[in-house]
């Protein structure tokens, strides 16, 4: 059996992990299976209101006056589908990690199947409502694709189920208000689909988790720990996400308020993070770790909620 060492120098046999958790893993597939709802991405796209570009077949060009959805909506739904955009790597990332076989790789391909439905869904909206330039979009798509997308603890079954299942749920808050930030009601309805299907990931990566911390506190608490500190978006490496993420966050779409109290604690708290009574020395010291790191994320995002509304009351001046 494969043998690794976590970030403490402990050794955590993943093969075992992997086994342990198959009876889980498959409970929680057919739970999900028995809530998950068909949709067809083809009916939240208002075809109607397409018209051909120019290039090939000699239509109009894009322009920006094309859509009226606001600007930080448009760069919203940009790095929403980006980030869908690079699901071959994700899939080579938990295929790799999980396996293709018993109810891990039925759950890989399921979840890979779901997903699959979201950037479709979401470039033909743009494409046909003429929301953001094509050609751009198609640009930024290839250099995205291109850069794909490396998991930051690629030998670490619990890192990477921690960080899922927080990421799960970042994408449904993220999708859900870039929904309403549109003004567009089919857009907000196609958001919402969408996001439901991001909730029940969250669940079933959010209930693995809890199987293995009863199997192993001390390295699930030191997973949650680590991931919680070093926590990116799996888009961050998109060109210019930086600055597209600070218009985000000034816009109230997803900011550090958001990601603290709607996205870490409801899964800590799921997970009695700070009331558990089975961890051991290293388990205590992650746990107090994590505790300071949620105490400092405060600390940030009440700075920035003030810094955002000073800069509304100056340009309402």
């Amino acid at each position: 059996m494969r043998r690794l060492r976590n970030r403490r120098g402990v050794n955590v046999d993943q093969t075992a992990l992997l086994i342990e958790l198959e009876p889980v893993v498959a409970a929680n597939l057919d739970r999900h299976l028995s809530l998950a709802k068909e949709w067809f991405p083809h009916e939240y796209v208002p075809w109607s209101e397409g018209r051909t570009y120019d290039g090939l077949l000699n239509g109009e060009p894009w322009k920006p006056t094309d859509s009226p959805l606001p600007d930080v909506a448009r760069t919203a739904l940009i790095v929403n589908l980006l980030t869908e955009d690079n699901l071959p790597s994700y899939h080579h990332e938990i295929a790799t990690l999980f396996g293709r076989d018993g109810a891990w790789g039925t759950w890989v391909h399921r979840w890979t199947a779901e997903e699959g439905r979201h950037g479709i869904a979401l470039r033909d909206y743009l494409t046909v409502t003429r929301a953001v330039d094509p050609i751009a979009l198609e640009r930024a798509r290839m250099v995205h694709m291109q850069a794909g997308y490396n998991n930051d603890h690629p030998e670490e079954m619990m890192h990477s189920i921690a960080y899922v299942a927080f990421q799960e749920l970042a994408t449904r808050i993220s999708h859900r208000n870039t929904g309403k930030a549109t003004g567009d009601p089919i857009a907000e309805q196609l958001l919402a689909r969408v996001a439901a299907d991001e909730n029940l990931h969250m669940v079933f990566y959010r209930n693995l988790l809890a199987a293995a911390f009863d199997l192993d506190p001390d390295h699930a608490m030191q997973a949650v720990t680590d991931v919680v500190a070093g926590f990116q978006m799996p888009g961050a490496n998109i060109e210019g996400f930086q600055r597209k993420a600070l218009s985000i966050a000034l816009a109230g779409i997803y900011d550090l308020r958001q990601h603290r109290d709607e996205v870490l604690q409801p899964v800590l708290r799921q997970w009695n993070i700070f009331g558990r009574t089975d961890l051991g020395a290293e388990g205590e010291k992650a746990r107090e770790e994590l505790a300071a790191h949620m105490d400092e994320l405060e600390t940030q995002a009440a700075r920035f909620e003030e810094k955002r509304e000073a800069r509304r009351l100056r340009q309402n001046r």
